[in-house]
């Protein structure tokens, strides 16, 4: 009988006699429910211990299988830092190799980059360029690369003022658009939330390619204008650069610009048909026509009033050109391959004469994420500003004194 037997005698016995003989049979029916229930107790401490037990077996087991795991990821994480390295080591030895062993500069020499007969039709100026400023270095190498994140589509233009005080930065996101973002400061513009703290500056008209540049509180761009009389359609031979204001936000003049059957400058980029660019003597621009579709040519222009001061016939060839940009008066001419690979610094053209494209540095750009969309060279910090692939890139760059010519 079990524990609870005498409670329950106790309590029939103070029962009348007449009910004591009914409740005989529910004394028998409690006592088997009792012991049905403490069996299963018993069962589920048995199966208790039991898992216990399994629980600890498979502890012990697995304890061992984790501590062989971990070693093999140290092993493997080992290994993979060990190929870091000799990679890098790799790569180094073929900067060092490209270094000493460089290629032949990518010039084409024809009548029309060398004043022969064609050079007349052209119309013009091919003058010697005199340096507003005593800027003599050119660029020697590409010291570092430094990737700050990705924002926007694969083609941009992102840049600092080389002239403003400010520490702004200024995003142009596509080729065709009509908003720019400005940063308080190029920690703003790292941050995952970057977007939030920009403030939207709404252009009048939309521009054209990734060649915008801000110059002294001033963006410059070019913008397709509408058709002649009556035409709705644009104009695909002609540009028009504007010349906003950042502050105010007007427009404070515009110019058609003085060549006509414009096409891009750049083979790998098709949708840039103006390029400019900034350096220590100005503004520039960096175009191609099509009185000579395989050259490129530069121009000198007034920030003031968008006027073209001089152009060059250069022998800098459009075709595997990705983007350029200029240096004490020097073009750079950066050139890489479909599908992309390592670019090129592989043609110069100095407007004023002082480095010939025989002593001029030819570097390699570091292993990127694929081609350059635009390069913004600032003269104050000596860097280049890239849009690579819809990640903005920081390149340090190294300069040297130019050889004057003979």
């Amino acid at each position: 009988m079990g524990p609870h037997t005498p409670l329950l005698v106790l309590f029939l016995l103070s029962l009348p006699k007449s009910l004591q003989g009914q409740q005989h049979h529910l004394v028998e029916y409690m006592e088997r429910r009792l012991a049905a229930l403490e069996e299963r107790l018993a069962q589920c401490q048995d199966q208790s211990s039991r898992h216990a037990s399994e629980l600890r077996d498979f502890k012990n087991k697995m304890l061992p299988l984790l501590e062989a795991a971990e070693k093999e990821r140290e092993t493997l994480r080992s290994e993979a830092d060990s190929i870091a390295g000799r990679v890098d080591r790799l790569e180094r030895e073929v900067d060092y190799l490209e270094t000493q062993n460089p290629a032949p500069p990518c010039i084409e020499v024809d009548e029309k980059a060398t004043g022969g007969p064609g050079a007349k039709a052209k119309g013009r100026r091919n003058e010697k360029y005199d340096l507003l400023t005593e800027c003599s270095h050119t660029i020697s190498q590409v010291k570092s690369m430094k990737i700050l994140k990705r924002f926007g589509s694969s083609a941009g233009m992102w840049t600092k003022d080389p002239l403003g005080p400010s520490e702004k930065i200024f995003v142009l996101d596509g080729t065709q658009n009509d908003t720019a973002y400005v940063f308080p400061r190029l920690r703003d513009f790292t941050l995952s939330t970057a977007a939030r703290k920009a403030s939207r500056v709404r252009l009048p008209f939309p521009w054209v390619g990734t060649g915008q540049l801000v110059y002294g509180g001033f963006l410059y761009y070019a913008r397709r204008p509408p058709g002649g009389p009556g035409g709705g359609e644009d104009r695909g031979d002609m540009l028009q650069l504007i010349k906003f204001h950042l502050a105010n936000r007007t427009v404070v003049d515009s110019s058609v610009f003085p060549a006509e059957g414009l096409i891009p400058p750049y083979g790998l980029s098709k949708d840039t048909y103006i390029d400019l660019a900034a350096d220590e003597e100005g503004l520039w621009a960096v175009y191609a026509t099509q009185d000579d579709d395989r050259h490129l040519c530069l121009a000198k222009l007034d920030p003031q009033t968008l006027d073209t001061e001089q152009q060059w016939d250069t022998p800098c060839p459009r075709e595997n050109a990705e983007a350029a940009f200029v240096i004490c008066g020097a073009l750079y001419v950066v050139y890489n391959t479909r599908p992309a690979s390592r670019a090129r610094v592989q043609c110069s053209f100095d407007a004023s004469g002082a480095l010939t494209p025989e002593q001029a540095a030819h570097p390699y750009f570091p292993r990127r994420y694929g081609a350059h969309a635009s390069l913004r060279y600032n003269p104050r910090e000596r860097q280049l500003y890239a849009w690579d692939d819809g990640y903005q890139i920081v390149y340090k760059l190294d300069m040297k004194k130019k050889e004057e010519e003979v």
